[in-house]
């Protein structure tokens, strides 16, 4: 049984690169819930490679600075971080 974990997708240059990344700040606050989302996905599911329902779909997640967007599949054992958007205020 492998680990769950998290991960950007497709990848993290693409999420959180670009032109105008976000701040460093928002970045580390995303990393830390990503952590927690993948902490209570485990604990839901204690072994996701054998799911066989319907997942939740895109969820939001919201951080001080702003927000992002995320896929948990639980047969990968992983929470796939599509999206991450600052806050503009």
């Amino acid at each position: 049984m492998s680990e769950w974990r998290w991960e950007y997708e497709p990848d993290e240059t693409h999420v959180v690169g670009g032109e105008t990344p976000p701040p460093a700040e928002l970045i580390a606050e995303v990393r830390l819930r990503a952590a927690e989302i993948v902490r209570a996905a485990a604990a839901l599911h204690l072994d996701g490679t054998r799911y066989q329902g319907v997942g939740d779909g895109v969820q939001t997640a919201f951080v001080p600075g702003g927000m992002f967007l995320y896929l948990t599949i639980a047969r990968h054992q992983c929470v796939y971080v599509l999206q991450v958007t600052a806050s503009p205020i």
